[in-house]
């Protein structure tokens, strides 16, 4: 079993609240728009991250992480991405993605608006954790923790950080 902390959009904003909910998880995963990487620097030294650039992200964070991670957690495929969609939304690179990895669990960022949803089209849960940062339109800052036990996603729960 594994204990997952994702947030997204930190826009170069890290705080103990965060860290603190990091420390909890076996692995962070980020969806992008890191912002400066003492962000992904500090989440690397409590826990293992994945992490993706996004549209916001220099030169420097897109040569540290791709595009897009695809990796098996437990035994889940998953696809970070930072720019995804939502279901019957997806752009063209996103729906051909879904037809090339077959993902389980699909999670991408971007928007600032925490979404969780079941896509019955590609047979998968889609993950948009919201905003962890203070940048945006955004008003509440949120992140997701959940646990990935063999073929189950269990106790997936909403962190509210507070106000932007």
């Amino acid at each position: 079993m594994k204990k997952i902390l994702l947030l997204s959009d930190t826009h170069s904003y890290i705080d103990d609240r965060i860290l603190h909910y990091a420390e909890q998880a076996d692995e962070v995963w980020h969806a992008g728009d890191i912002g400066d990487l003492k962000v992904t620097d500090a989440l690397k030294k409590v826990k293992p991250l994945q992490a993706v650039y996004g549209n916001i992200d220099d030169a420097e964070a897109r040569k540290e992480f791709l595009l897009d991670a695809v990796f098996m957690c437990e035994n889940k495929k998953v696809w970070i991405t930072h720019i995804g969609g939502y279901p019957r939304k997806y752009p063209a690179r996103i729906k051909e993605g879904f037809l090339l990895h077959k993902p389980d669990i699909f999670i991408c960022g971007h928007s600032h608006i925490l979404k969780v949803q079941f896509d019955k089209q590609f047979n998968c849960l889609t993950l948009n954790p919201g905003a962890a940062g203070i940048y945006g339109f955004h008003q509440m800052r949120t992140m997701l923790r959940f646990e990935i036990d063999k073929d189950k996603i269990e106790n997936l729960e909403v962190i509210e950080l507070g106000k932007r």
